[in-house]
């Protein structure tokens, strides 16, 4: 593991506290990424080369507007037999690609920090947010079990990013998202709905006309 983060000065975009408190067991980190940038993306780009980005068809045969890929242990698919957790990338029939150390270290340093010491991630879903793309309110609930967080770590263009309750009809809460921001949810919010609205035009200086959104979660 690193040693222990020092505390990470929001950057020149984030104009938020750099800690809200979204629900119960729900924290949003500003700019808690910051410092990792360069070394997320570069190891973003090793995992990319490795499993392309591809966007996956559900299982009522919608094409999603957000290309995926996976690293870990095991990856998030969907497709028409449905939604699960495989070993294999189904396109290259290969194991995913494993997950980078800086990947897993700064995903557990940030449970840490909302009150989840121990986590240890063994999937990550990367999505990749063109302008116009979004994500619809929905659950995580395909993982084995339910005591450990989602850790949501956003990098690029900003997004907003909707939280909502246990129960669909819960109306969400939008929440801005910057390059850099980490949320964390777990506990009694683990299962609270969540989504992302359509993105916006705009151009980020690291990532352009994008935006990239690692999700951490304990699947097996």
């Amino acid at each position: 593991m690193r040693r222990s983060r020092r505390v990470v000065a929001p950057d020149l975009f984030w104009d938020a506290p750099s800690r809200l408190v979204l629900g119960d067991g729900a924290v949003l980190l500003g700019g808690f990424a910051c410092q990792e940038g360069a070394a997320l993306l570069r190891a973003l780009a090793a995992v990319a080369e490795a499993a392309p980005f591809r966007h996956m068809v559900t299982p009522g045969g919608h094409c999603m507007s957000v290309a995926m890929t996976n690293c870990g242990a095991v990856g998030w698919v969907t497709d028409r037999t449905g939604y699960r957790y495989d070993r294999t990338d189904p396109e290259s029939g290969l194991p995913w690609p494993e997950m980078p150390g800086v990947f897993a270290d700064l995903a557990a340093e940030a449970a840490a920090q909302a009150g989840f010491a121990g986590f240890m991630p063994d999937a990550c879903l990367i999505n990749r947010y063109e302008p116009g793309a979004r994500l619809s309110l929905h659950q995580d609930k395909d993982e084995r079990g339910f005591d450990a967080p989602i850790v949501l770590v956003s990098l690029g263009l900003p997004a907003t990013f909707l939280f909502g309750g246990v129960k669909r009809s819960d109306p969400p809460r939008r929440v801005a998202l910057r390059h850099g921001d980490v949320a964390v949810w777990g506990g009694p919010s683990r299962l609270a709905f969540h989504g992302v609205a359509p993105l916006a035009e705009g151009e980020h200086p690291m990532l352009g006309r994008q935006r990239i959104n690692l999700t951490f979660r304990r699947a097996l």
